[in-house]
């Protein structure tokens, strides 16, 4: 358990005397543990300050963004913990399971919050038996999520962050900052950066003037727990959502189906989207199937770019290798993201630049 000041919060929240069981971490600076007091049970999360770069102001200008560092553009919320409350009572509010809050010194950076357990999506699906009721559910929870338009406010005091052209290109700028040095034992050129650019701009205004809805941001197996108690919506628990941003309706779900950490079948992915486009129908908000395919394809390939790039710069920077492993699913899906007619010119970009057989440089290598 960290030092800092947990214990004196802990003391003050009512949980001094809980027993406090650590749990394995992973890419995140946030820090989780259990907490057990009598018959009562809990999560302290634990973000120092200080660890992340700082987050945009409101009324920031995009050379403010730029300044401040990539946090700030990309629109993550960094070591702000005050977020996550604001983004789980605004789910509550829609009748969605996300965490009870049971105290908070956001100053400080820690959290006390509802447990949900340890039966994430990712753990139940080992055996494959549950995929179809599981994936139903966790669209089912999309649709809800997307009935409503994106609130331009969480708080009184906090917007709700547009996931605007500024942020969608400095996470496809990591491929080219990261992934391309990995692959071709060289800084991309300022002339394939600037190409790269290019064409993801073209790309995002091709599906831009949509409806804007609150996007999780890393809806995906790891993330969403299986809580068949409860009803209703309420068997999905939500978690790790602090990076919340107004934007696409595609974005969570290509984040469901093509997930970086395991394998769904095509068919499955196809029987999820038609269940979600029949949920939207089901509650009077019908979308035009073919405008939303293509916003799915860019959004689903926008989001493996920047994968691609943060597993490169995990293991660059921050020697976690591990991350290597995933390479080949994340490319597998940005191919087949790629193969739309809407992305032919970004394709042809991805084969000159980056040869198929250089896409897994170091994966074989290092770690198989």
């Amino acid at each position: 358990m960290p030092e800092r000041d947990a214990t004196e919060f802990l003391r003050r929240s009512g949980w001094g005397d809980a027993d406090v069981t650590p749990l394995p971490g992973d890419a995140s600076t946030r820090r989780y543990a259990r907490l057990k007091l009598g018959g009562r049970g809990a999560l302290l999360m634990d973000q120092p300050p200080g660890t992340e770069m700082p987050v945009a102001t409101e009324h920031a200008g995009a050379a403010e963004r730029q300044a401040l560092g990539y946090n700030a553009v990309a629109r993550l919320a960094g070591a702000d913990t005050s977020r996550f409350q604001a983004v789980a009572e605004h789910l509550q509010a829609r009748g969605l399971a996300a965490p009870q809050i049971h105290a908070a010194d956001h100053a400080g950076g820690f959290v006390i919050l509802e447990d949900f357990g340890d039966r994430l999506f990712a753990d139940v699906l080992a055996d494959g038996s549950a995929e179809e009721e599981l994936y139903k559910a966790a669209v089912e929870v999309l649709a809800k999520l997307h009935a409503h338009a994106a609130p331009a406010r969480l708080a009184a005091d906090m917007p709700l962050y547009e996931y605007d052209e500024a942020a969608l290109l400095a996470e496809t700028d990591l491929l080219t900052e990261w992934f391309v040095p990995l692959a071709l034992g060289r800084p991309a050129t300022a002339a394939e950066c600037a190409e790269h650019r290019a064409l993801w701009r073209v790309a995002l205004d091709s599906i831009a003037g949509g409806d804007r809805v609150l996007v999780h941001r890393d809806y995906h197996a790891q993330n969403l727990i299986w809580m068949p108690e409860r009803p209703g919506l309420g068997r999905v628990g939500l978690i790790d959502f602090q990076d919340a941003v107004a934007g696409s309706r595609a974005y969570d779900l290509v984040s469901l189906i093509e997930d970086a950490r395991r394998d769904v079948s095509s068919a499955l992915a196809e029987r999820t989207i038609a269940h979600y486009l029949e949920a939207m129908r089901a509650q009077g908000t019908p979308l035009d199937e073919v405008r939303f395919r293509a916003e799915m394809a860019v959004m689903a390939a926008q989001r493996n770019a920047k994968i691609v790039g943060i597993f490169a710069r995990l293991y660059k920077r921050d020697g976690k290798p591990r991350y290597l492993a995933l390479l080949p699913r994340v490319w597998g899906h940005l191919e087949r993201d790629l193969a739309h007619p809407a992305l032919a010119q970004l394709r042809d970009w991805y084969d000159r630049t980056i040869p198929s057989q250089l896409r897994l440089p170091l994966a074989e290598k290092e770690i198989f």
